[in-house]
């Protein structure tokens, strides 16, 4: 069986035009015989508002909590009449959804505590909502759709907000509520992001979770492959809104594309990734807006590319951690003990070094630092900045290419670099500098490693000033 599963984005389904659009791009894949399943994002923006709906009623703001919810309901409702003939029975389908959402928002702001289990219930109504409405579209246009309630095909632990998926079990629940309906010939519609634990209570995998859903079931189904339908024409070599003369990377390694989402790429989640490689399964990222353009093929083993250089990522509102300690660095277990302060306050770090003195660390810009210093400071002196800004230069063996470094640096010589990442890893080069430096230093990067691009690997005739309008926040 020739499985293909597509995720499309919020951006994607954002609206009646963008649904109808996708229906085609679906319809087109059925009709060249294969056997479909479609992920589904909330309709864009409505992830921001469920959050700001439940965040409203954790602190006793009934009257705006019900104010949100309402005009999602209308938004919701406006749609499905606008798609479908005889929008009746969608309608009173949501209508009763939004009932029991507002009970529980009514709720919420009774007890005055938002915990993660009912924010993760809260937030899972978006896709729970686009997924049914947009089967039904489907099934009116011809594709043979039925709604499939992704919470009994995903089940992870009980990690509300970022949970964590168990395999074995996704795999035996597509075998029983997915594969029979493919072999039936039919397209199961289902949301992303949403999951539940094995006591059936809603958990998410986390910001970003619709690409995890599309691959989680194409690993358990053996899918022959992945898309994920964005607003994008693919990978590009950096952000065309800093870069409009950024390129489309046709083809790109598993290894490259984590490395580039994990370091602020925006088209794809880092956790995409881990099952496609697992059972070698290529993703392809296109464009719902231009169906026609064959986008970014990710794959176990890209060709070799003549340019050292495949992308520049950048991940800003970042923060500097000095913990300086001259009696203790070279002490047995010190470094643990710094690490042990992160892993409590779940803080992930993304780049360390070391002097004779100090370790200086890099994470993401939140609210938990002053807890994070204060527990460091029982071990050292500390003193953190923000602000600053990561750059993550991708490509294929970096780390034996003699110069490289020279010429990166010459580039942005105009630049206060503040750390440097080289050699962890053969096929990221990063650097920390000022944030307020990143979009200067990016152009001037982009203009010195792809002025004679290698046509095999980036689309030379494909510049993407026409695109810049069209991208927008971030789906999942």
């Amino acid at each position: 069986m020739n499985v293909v599963v597509m995720k499309f984005g919020g951006t994607s389904v954002e609206d009646q035009t963008a649904i109808e659009r996708t229906s085609g791009i679906v319809a087109g894949r059925v009709a060249r015989g294969k056997s479909v399943v479609v992920v589904v994002s909330a309709m864009a923006k409505v992830t921001d508002q469920l959050l700001a709906a439940a965040a409203a009623s954790g602190r006793g703001d009934r009257t705006g909590a019900l104010a949100i919810s309402s005009r999602l309901r209308s938004r919701h409702r406006d749609t499905a009449a606008a798609l479908l003939k005889e929008p009746t029975e969608t309608q009173f389908w949501l209508d009763s959804k939004f009932d029991t959402l507002d009970e529980i928002l009514r709720g919420l702001s009774a007890i005055l505590e938002l915990t993660p289990r009912i924010s993760d219930l809260i937030v899972s109504y978006g896709e729970r909502l686009s997924s049914r409405m947009i089967a039904a579209a489907f099934a009116e246009r011809g594709i043979k759709a039925v709604h499939v309630d992704a919470r009994e095909c995903i089940i992870t632990d009980s990690q509300y907000q970022k949970a964590v998926p168990q395999d074995d079990l996704i795999e035996k629940r597509c075998a029983v509520n997915v594969l029979p309906l493919l072999k039936a010939g039919q397209v199961p519609v289902m949301g992303g992001f949403i999951a539940s634990n094995e006591a059936g209570l809603t958990t998410t995998l986390g910001r970003g979770g619709s690409d995890f859903t599309a691959a989680l079931i194409g690993g358990a189904l053996n899918a022959e492959a992945i898309e994920i339908w964005t607003d994008v024409n693919g990978i590009m070599t950096t952000d065309p809104r800093i870069c409009p003369d950024a390129l489309r990377v046709k083809t790109i390694s598993f290894e490259e594309a984590a490395e580039l989402a994990y370091f602020g790429a925006k088209v794809l989640h880092p956790a995409t990734i881990l099952p496609a490689v697992k059972k070698n399964i290529p993703v392809y990222v296109l464009n719902s807006r231009n169906p026609e353009n064959e986008g970014t093929r990710i794959t176990s083993l890209a060709p070799h590319c003549q340019s050292p250089f495949k992308c520049i990522a950048v991940k800003k509102k970042l923060t500097i951690i000095d913990v300086v300690a001259s009696r203790m660095l070279m002490t047995h277990g010190y470094l643990h003990e710094i690490f042990t302060v992160f892993d409590k306050h779940k803080c992930p770090v993304d780049m360390v070094s070391t002097s004779e003195v100090s370790v200086s660390l890099t994470v993401d810009s939140n609210d938990k630092l002053p807890a994070i210093a204060a527990d460091l400071s029982k071990l050292a002196d500390v003193k953190y900045e923000g602000k600053k800004a990561l750059i993550c230069m991708v490509g294929e063996n970096i780390r034996g290419q003699q110069g490289i470094a020279a010429q990166v640096f010459n580039a942005i010589r105009h630049v206060n670099v503040r750390m440097i990442s080289q050699g962890a890893s053969e096929i990221n080069m990063s650097f920390m500098i000022e944030e307020e430096d990143a979009e200067e230093a990016i152009r001037s990067l982009h203009a010195a490693f792809f002025k004679q691009p290698d046509p095999n690997i980036f689309d030379v005739n494909e510049r993407t000033a026409a695109d810049v309008a069209s991208i927008a926040g971030g789906t999942h």
